[in-house]
């Protein structure tokens, strides 16, 4: 056990330690609040996280396909002929 009587005259014990001891309370209240707040707004913003996140994705997966594609096709595609046979008759 603490003797309280030995501190009761002590300048230090009596002013600093108890303005320290207030300044760690007002952080963790502060500490507190500030998640709470963080924590809701996060939760009342949600949905238009998630909406910018996929239109990220969207835009970044296009342009990538969009880049591959030409060569991709022209890869593929036969060349054309240079000369072609007579029309087909209708009948």
């Amino acid at each position: 056990m603490i003797n309280r009587d030995a501190y009761i005259g002590c300048p230090f014990f009596n002013s600093t330690m108890q303005k320290l001891i207030n300044v760690v309370a007002l952080l963790s209240g502060l500490t507190s609040v500030a998640l709470i707040a963080g924590g809701g707004y996060l939760l009342l913003n949600k949905d238009a996280f998630i909406e910018s996140a996929k239109e990220e994705i969207i835009k970044s997966a296009t342009a990538a396909v969009t880049e591959a594609l030409p060569g991709k096709i022209d890869e593929v595609m036969p060349e054309m002929p240079k000369v072609t046979g007579p029309a087909i008759p209708l009948p």
